[in-house]
């Protein structure tokens, strides 16, 4: 009888390291599968500047610096999101793509300042259709952004907490980097508007 309850014990507390060990791999899971959708917003945003900036391009003859410096940052933008499509999570990636898209967001700023001077660019149908679609993207990139960073925050809890800590080092479930924006000015959606 009491090896009967000792095996009891015995697979209760098996079952139960295993539910622990699960945890941290669905977590772990869970803020890749989360940082995926920063990665079809943020392709999605990458993709539509080079049509923005050929577009501009017909009316900014003179503005060349600003539209190489776009495209540059955008560039810069892609590199950023494959370093941290290889390994999400990563600090030094994740520090990588909020500096390069910070730098984005910035150049764009600039480059839509100087479209007001262009009143035929402002107007113009596929500048406005674009900038719409940048607007929405940005939007989408903001939420995909706290999904990843609750995604995240959850993660981490569960490889700090006793018992999953001991099972977080045994197994090398390492933390996770939030996505983070430096500034207050950066956490703002950048206002795209030709009004």
């Amino acid at each position: 009888m009491s090896m009967i309850v000792l095996l009891v014990i015995l697979a209760a507390l098996a079952l139960w390291l295993v539910g622990i060990y699960n945890g941290l791999v669905a977590g772990r899971n869970g803020y890749k599968n989360a940082f995926a959708q920063i990665d079809v917003q943020l392709t999605r945003r990458y993709d539509l500047i080079p049509n923005l900036v050929e577009t501009a391009k017909g009316y900014m003859k003179h503005e060349r610096e600003t539209l190489e410096a776009v495209i540059q940052a955008r560039n810069s933008a892609v590199s950023g999101l494959a370093a941290a499509k290889s390994n999400p999570g990563d600090a030094a990636a994740m520090q990588q793509l909020a500096g390069a898209d910070n730098a984005l967001t910035q150049t764009l700023g600039r480059l839509f300042a100087l479209s007001e001077a262009y009143p035929d660019l402002k107007a113009n149908q596929n500048m406005m259709q674009l900038s719409e679609e940048l607007t929405s993207t940005e939007n989408k990139v903001a939420f995909a952004r706290q999904a990843y960073n609750d995604s995240v925050m959850s993660y981490n809890n569960r490889r700090e907490m006793f018992p999953g800590s001991i099972f977080a080092n045994m197994f090398a479930f390492l933390p996770a980097e939030l996505l983070k924006i430096e500034s207050e000015q950066k956490r703002e959606v950048p206002k795209v508007q030709f009004t």
